[in-house]
């Protein structure tokens, strides 16, 4: 992995768990516009948002392993019960896959535009101008509200670059919204 990249994974907390980089970086303040010639500093979603997707996993693959053991043994045989370490198999797999997925997120406030980048195998950049956003959106399901996240969704006049940032904390998504939202209109007035 190369250093500098927005995919640093930083250093290990106390119990050995690999922290992202960009974790600790605060948030800047509304009064003050990140320098346009100065690298983008990207930060990185809340470790909450692997959490609940984690949960989800275990209860929907755990639902489908405990249906996959007790159908086929039941009706077949217990052989056939075997079968339930498939899903329990694509759990581990996901469970790794999740993490990385997480750790690909980022987003970068600069002068100008947002950033959006994420994906492993397909890695995507996402460049929003600020006078290009028509809404910003903060929005949050019984899930995600039950972990204290949110998502900030933008949409712009292209729908193919409209983009969204999921798994914030509440605060920080307003906190966005409210700046995106400033940034947009004075960029746009200057239009």
């Amino acid at each position: 992995m190369e250093t500098g990249s927005p995919h640093d994974t930083g250093t290990a907390d106390a119990q050995g768990t690999p922290t992202p980089a960009t974790a600790d970086v605060p948030a800047p303040d509304a009064d003050t516009e990140p320098d346009a010639g100065a690298e983008p500093v990207w930060r990185a979603l809340p470790p909450g948002l692997l959490t609940m997707r984690r949960l989800l996993l275990v209860v929907w693959l755990g639902l489908l392993t405990l249906a996959t053991a007790l159908v086929p043994g039941l009706l077949a045989g217990p052989a056939w019960g075997a079968f339930a370490v498939l899903p329990l198999a694509l759990l581990l797999w996901g469970w790794v896959m999740l993490e990385r997925n997480w750790r690909s997120w980022r987003y970068a406030e600069r002068a100008d535009d947002l950033l959006i980048s994420r994906g492993v195998l397909w890695h995507e950049e996402t460049v929003v101008p600020y006078g290009r956003m028509q809404l910003v959106e903060v929005t949050s399901g019984p899930v995600e509200r039950h972990f204290g996240l949110a998502s900030v969704q933008l949409h712009t006049a292209a729908a193919a670059t409209d983009a969204t940032i999921p798994g914030l904390d509440p605060g920080e998504a307003e906190r966005l919204r409210d700046r995106l939202t400033e940034l947009g209109e004075a960029r746009s007035a200057g239009l």
